[in-house]
């Protein structure tokens, strides 16, 4: 085992053909602070030319979950203390980063395990082997915080079935490993206890077996997503065209669930659900990923530097917990006819690529 770089957030070392990234935040769910951002960036150039190292794999630290996303409370300092130069410097290095992983010349292999959400998402939702657990959780919860998925999550959601994307895309809802894989977040169910073997194999195995093919010999079929039971009123609510019609016709469909989006919908950041309808369905129709994450990003710096709601949001649910965040507008009725122009228009003050 080498070290290449010596980091404590980000532990980077090679085991035999494998180039081994480890997000090293377990106390936080490895939240991704702008050095881990650097430094994973660091060590994926490093090895693109290193012919030592021929399978990247990226996964966290702990047993609770491999990145809860980005640290939103650094995120709420800067722009509070009016540091718009170093919030706009994360997103620029982050979508990067995800963009890096996406085309990267080296097979990438990301293990979901466990939480793996936001930021999270970016790394692991991009990478050419994509592996979930029974333990995994995926989710964009951005609009929880009165934002918008960002990281490449709306040209993941655009490609799913139907109309799951906007459904999660507003919702922040969670997916289990069978519903990531059935819904294009992940590509192989890896039961958690056999993670270890998976790694040493990818190091140490000698034959010229590709990485696609062991992690085949630790794949298995994991129990049916339920999601498909739920297109009907999910593809119905959510084809709408507006955030106030999908509430409409939830409430209209004679579905439990479909009630209970209703109510959850109505407590989220009115302005957030409109611009992530808004991305949701541009992405779908975006040539690749670096479009898509120029799109997240316009809309990103929307939010940071001209609307109120994403500090609001970080303060009610990280900061002070009161859980009362006061939206502007208050309720989808007040929502604008083309709410989401605007971020969608948007020109940030610096170009992302």
């Amino acid at each position: 085992m080498t070290d290449l770089i010596a980091a404590s957030k980000v532990l980077v070392r090679t085991e035999g053909a494998l180039g081994r990234l480890t997000l090293n935040r377990p106390e936080a769910i490895n939240a991704l602070d702008v050095d881990m951002i650097e430094e994973l960036t660091r060590a994926l150039d490093a090895w693109r030319e290193d012919t030592d190292v021929q399978i990247v794999l990226i996964d966290g630290e702990g047993e609770r979950g491999m990145c809860a996303g980005g640290d939103v409370r650094s995120l709420h300092a800067q722009i509070v203390a009016g540091r718009a130069d170093e919030t706009t410097e994360f997103f620029r290095a982050e979508y990067a980063l995800n963009a890096m992983i996406a085309e990267y010349p080296k097979p990438l292999v990301a293990l979901a395990d466990g939480i793996t959400m936001g930021g999270g998402i970016g790394l692991a939702g991009h990478a050419a082997i994509r592996i979930v657990t029974e333990r995994s959780k995926l989710a964009m919860p951005e609009t929880r915080i009165g934002f918008t998925p960002d990281v490449g999550g709306t040209w993941l959601l655009g490609r799913t079935p139907g109309r799951f994307g906007e459904y999660f895309g507003l919702t922040g809802s969670t997916m289990n490993g069978a519903d990531a894989v059935l819904l294009g977040f992940a590509d192989h169910f890896v039961p958690s206890d056999r993670l270890d073997a998976l790694r040493e194999a990818l190091a140490y195995r000698a034959d010229p077996t590709g990485p696609a093919e062991i992690v085949l010999l630790f794949d298995e079929t994991p129990e049916p997503s339920t999601l498909p039971a739920s297109r009907g009123w999910i593809d119905h609510a959510f084809s709408a065209d507006t955030v106030a019609e999908i509430v409409s016709r939830l409430r209209a469909a004679d579905e439990a669930d479909a009630a209970a989006t209703a109510d959850l919908l109505e407590g989220l950041a009115p302005t957030g659900l409109a611009v992530t309808l808004d991305a949701v369905r541009e992405a779908r129709d975006m040539p690749n990923l670096r479009a898509a994450l120029e799109g997240e990003y316009r809309r990103v710096m929307w939010f940071v530097t001209q609307h109120p709601d994403l500090v609001e949001g970080i303060r009610a649910q990280l900061i002070d917990k009161d859980r009362t965040p006061k939206w502007n507008p208050a309720t989808i009725a007040d929502l604008a006819p083309d709410a989401g122009a605007e971020a969608r228009d948007f020109v940030p003050a610096r170009p992302l690529f």
